[in-house]
């Protein structure tokens, strides 16, 4: 059993410790997230923590979802800033523990980022990925349409260079 819930800043500073272990997790197993190897825990917390701004403002939200006391994914929303792009917001860190996947928890950290996303006015959702990651394949199935594909867009954690997918989903009220 899980439970899912959006981090105040307070929880989200709480929480860092466990979020760059999500992190440090995710690039170890491969996942083109940003950040190439050797990659440890205070460079990872180091990165959470420049996200306290955001999250203290409003900008970024974060979600954990956590079993049996264990923190073992996360999504963050992050909100468009111009005015005129208040009706759009981007998925941002999307991680599932290498051990916990398999279980759905990449699909409810979405759902409870677009059910954010409208309450929010926001009902255009963007993201990018790894082209034929298994994140993809969730994206693919979960409503997303992909509007292209740029080559040698992203490092992965090794320094090779990945094609990356590019998506949005328009929601509904």
């Amino acid at each position: 059993m899980h439970t899912i819930e959006r981090l105040s800043a307070e929880e989200f500073e709480a929480g860092i410790k466990d979020l760059a272990g999500l992190l440090v997790d995710a690039v170890d197993g491969g996942a083109s997230v940003g950040f190439v190897t050797p990659f440890g825990h205070e460079e990872a917390a180091a990165w959470w923590r420049a996200q306290q701004p955001a999250v203290a403002a409003g900008r970024l939200l974060v979600w954990a979802c956590h079993e049996e006391g264990a923190m073992t994914g996360t999504i963050g929303l992050a909100l468009a800033g111009k005015p005129n792009a208040r009706h759009r917001a981007e998925i941002v860190k999307l991680m599932v523990h290498r051990t916990a996947r398999g279980r759905g928890l990449s699909r409810a950290l979405l759902a409870a980022a677009e059910q954010a996303a409208l309450e929010e006015g926001a009902d255009l959702l963007m993201l990018d990925t790894e082209t034929g990651s298994a994140a993809e394949h969730v994206y693919l199935t979960g409503g997303w349409t992909r509007y292209g594909i740029v080559p040698g867009y992203a490092g992965s954690p090794d320094g090779t260079l990945q094609d990356c997918s590019f998506f949005y989903k328009r929601l509904t009220a």
